[in-house]
């Protein structure tokens, strides 16, 4: 059986920046169903912006927020580099200056020439603010590390 990573590997494989690509931007997220109480597994990016995590989307209605609003926790899976489940806590981003902050680095961050989301260009930060999903991912990890 594999050691488990340490925190020091887990903190690594999280610490996305400017250069990352989608494949390295790509977890799956294990959230409980908000009507059914099923877990449900799918795969997403997440985004590092100013030494937090995120998960946020293209403008849309998504079920994995509407679930993580009902039941905040889930599980997070890293799958690329190391493979580990992680416990964590959905936190909804609601103050409008901060949704702003952060969803523009993530707009610029999936702008750049280089196209590390692969997603079509440009991407509006206004589409973004007015539509996309935007929670704060606190890991139990790194609260226990504190």
């Amino acid at each position: 059986m594999a050691a488990k990573p340490g925190l020091g590997a887990i903190r690594r494989a999280l610490d996305l920046g400017t250069g990352s690509n989608a494949w390295e931007r790509t977890v799956d997220i294990t959230t409980i169903g908000a009507r059914t109480g099923l877990p449900r597994r799918i795969e997403i990016w997440f985004h590092h912006v100013g030494g937090r995590w995120y998960l946020s989307s293209t403008p849309a209605r998504r079920d994995w927020h509407r679930n993580l609003l009902v039941t905040p926790r889930f599980t997070f899976h890293l799958k690329h580099g190391i493979h580990e489940d992680l416990a964590a806590t959905a936190v909804e981003v609601s103050d409008p200056g901060e949704r702003r902050r952060i969803l523009q680095y993530i707009v610029d961050d999936l702008n750049q020439p280089h196209n590390p989301g692969a997603v079509p260009q440009p991407q509006n930060v206004e589409d973004w603010i007015e539509g996309s999903p935007l929670v704060e991912i606190v890991f139990d990890i790194m609260q226990a590390d504190q």
